[in-house]
């Protein structure tokens, strides 16, 4: 088997909000989905979060490594796209794709092989998986009514972020959390800062006193309480703070993590595989955690097809038992063709189909894809 084309495809029209200070419209592209194409008609489907034009852009870059190559040979390949973007991008837009092109391969490898993922990955440690609800943060009353609604579709997790949190003082703060500790009950609660916005505000010493406010309300975990590259104030606020420390989710390949795993900076990292190099790294990401009792949860703000190499992640990881759920978006709850569904429990089944396990709906890419007959591998 031999690798053909590559093809882009951008989603716009019903881009969420994502808590940005420069926020995002409906018609912005953020997440492109990339199809790898291949002579014996498998096709493997990723997801980059980032714009088209650079997707694109990237993939006319790295297609001289990619066309005649034998997609099952996915770390080879994509270590290969790594290690020609020295001069060119390396950590930018090079990886962003690069990680789309994973995702992609080890979907056509696990059709190939007649397996999921997960199982190429290292084995299924679990058949389903915990998701908590990812919402933005916002006045009590529309913030409690979004979540109370989440708990009734069966979510018993959730994740609450950005807005004002941190931007305004202390007072602010605590009623967010309050509201949303209220409207869920005791099911699990995590917050996220947001610090990887621009010109967050947050300090070291804002990070410590709020760790301690979070602490009284049962916080599952703080994320992104500082900004991404401040690692020293990683490392000393996760070595003082009473509630667990997360971060990672803007850092790409594995190379970026090392450094804030070996110094003890989070108890929970947090890879995106859409952006940080695809499965392979997000993989490699996790057994060095591992090692050093760190945990990962997969940062999972794209799409389905971000979701459903976040779930065969989880089956092959054997301390991930949780995935971020993007609720409200329709690139995550439309985009598949079987759909989501919680069982009774509050889980996801991960698929034990072939590759990925999860294909495109060809109505929901024509709504919102920019090229609407992606879906068709014979188009």
């Amino acid at each position: 088997m031999k690798i053909t084309r590559i093809e882009t495809c951008g989603l716009r029209g019903a881009t969420p909000e994502g808590g940005w200070s420069n926020e995002l419209r409906p018609d912005d592209v953020v997440h492109t989905l990339v199809a790898v194409h291949t002579d014996e008609g498998v096709t493997g489907v990723g997801s980059a979060f980032t714009t088209e034009d650079l997707v694109r852009g990237a993939v006319d870059l790295l297609l001289p490594h990619l066309v005649g190559q034998d997609p099952v040979e996915v770390e080879r390949i994509t270590e290969t796209l790594h290690q020609t973007a020295f001069w060119m991008g390396r950590g930018g837009s090079l990886t962003h794709a690069t990680s789309a092109i994973d995702i992609a391969l080890w979907d056509i490898a696990g059709q190939a092989l007649g397996q999921p993922v997960g199982r190429l990955l290292g084995g299924r440690h679990r058949n389903r998986v915990r998701p908590y609800a990812s919402v933005l943060m916002d006045e009590a009353g529309p913030m409690t009514d979004n979540l109370t609604a989440l708990v009734e579709q069966g979510f018993t997790a959730f994740k609450i972020g950005w807005w004002k949190f941190g931007r305004v003082d202390a007072a602010t703060d605590e009623r967010t959390v309050a509201a949303a500790r209220a409207a869920i009950g005791d099911r699990l609660l995590a917050v996220d800062a947001g610090g990887s916005e621009g010109f967050f505000p947050g300090d070291l010493a804002w990070a410590k006193r709020t760790a301690r406010m979070l602490a009284d309300y049962d916080v599952a975990w703080f994320e992104e309480a500082l900004a991404p590259d401040d690692l020293n104030g990683f490392a000393e606020l996760r070595a003082g703070s009473p509630v667990p420390i997360s971060g990672g989710e803007v850092l790409t390949r594995r190379q970026s993590f090392t450094p804030y795993l070996q110094r003890r900076a989070f108890d929970i990292v947090q890879p995106d595989t859409t952006k940080g190099g695809g499965l392979s790294e997000s993989r490699r990401i996790g057994w060095e955690a591992q090692d050093l009792g760190i945990r990962l949860i997969p940062h999972g703000w794209n799409t389905a097809v971000g979701l459903a190499a976040d779930l065969q992640l989880s089956s092959a990881l054997v301390s991930t038992d949780l995935v971020e759920y993007k609720t409200g978006s329709a690139y995550v709850d439309d985009l598949v063709a079987e759909g989501w569904r919680l069982d009774d429990d509050g889980c996801l089944d991960i698929p034990s189909g072939p590759g990925l396990g999860v294909s495109l709906d060809p109505e929901a890419v024509g709504k919102y894809g920019t090229r609407p007959a992606f879906a068709d591998p014979m188009a």
